[in-house]
């Protein structure tokens, strides 16, 4: 679905990525994960357009560069790490905007918006708050409020960064539930930005791991997100340090469950 080799970035006059290269098939869900400033936010911004890049990126064999604003919009679904609105739009007008990808210059009535607005405020859990201000919504609302965005857009690609950012338990749970069912339909994949090593290893098939703009493995996940690597990149023990966060919880769970 989605070839990346040689891919650069530059920030004024810093490089920010170099040399990365990774391909993903219709099913997939690719976790890119690294330290701050590894370069992880910056190559959705490549992927989206939103950045200039060099290097190549094909989607399903077209240079996603030489695509139509709009027609890119139709394949790729992008849900930013942080979100700005200054109107206060309801829930549902806010979600509606996925649709500006499905309009044409003719006007011709989009005739699946209504069941795409419908399913995206069902899949988050908005159909509640659907009249209500965004401006009133707590971060994890808005957060879902962006998605169901995004959802009603019906791209074939999700690109989402830190999806789970400001979602409590009950959500988070929910939303990569929600992601996982969606990509598994036909034609569909996901590529998101993820913190968590663990809901990286847990709901990612594959893992583009960066450190420092560079790439430092690609693969399947159990393969790319080695504990060796991982020390490596983070310059710490991060499997004891993961150990350590469990055991707490290991030994409530010993004193609670009956033996």
């Amino acid at each position: 679905m989605l070839e990346v080799s040689g891919l650069n970035a530059v920030l004024g006059n810093r490089e920010v990525l170099r040399d990365i290269h990774f391909a993903i098939s219709a099913g997939d869900w690719l976790m890119v994960a690294g330290p701050n400033g590894a370069g992880k936010s910056t190559l959705l911004r490549c992927l989206s357009g939103a950045l200039p890049a060099a290097g190549t990126l094909r989607f399903e064999g077209r240079d996603l560069r030489e695509m139509k604003p709009g027609e890119r919009a139709r394949l790729l679904g992008v849900m930013a790490q942080t979100h700005r609105t200054a109107y206060a739009y309801t829930v549902e007008e806010v979600v509606r905007l996925g649709r500006l990808a499905r309009r044409n210059f003719w006007g011709t009535p989009d005739s699946g918006a209504e069941e795409a607005l419908e399913d995206a405020l069902r899949l988050t859990g908005l159909e509640a708050l659907r009249r209500r201000s965004v401006l009133t919504l707590s971060g994890g609302e808005y957060q879902r409020c962006m998605l169901a965005q995004v959802l009603c857009q019906q791209p074939r690609l999700l690109l989402l960064d830190e999806p789970a950012n400001h979602l409590d338990l009950s959500y988070q749970q929910q939303l990569y539930h929600l992601v996982d069912a969606w990509r598994q339909q036909e034609g569909r994949a996901v590529i998101s930005v993820e913190h968590s090593l663990s809901a990286a290893r847990r709901w990612g098939t594959h893992a583009l791991l960066l450190s420092d703009g560079a790439q430092a493995a690609f693969g399947p996940v159990r393969q790319a997100l080695t504990d060796a690597r991982l020390c490596e990149v983070w310059g710490m023990d991060v499997p004891e340090w993961m150990r350590q966060q469990t055991e707490v919880w290991a030994e409530v769970w010993a004193d609670e469950c009956p033996r």
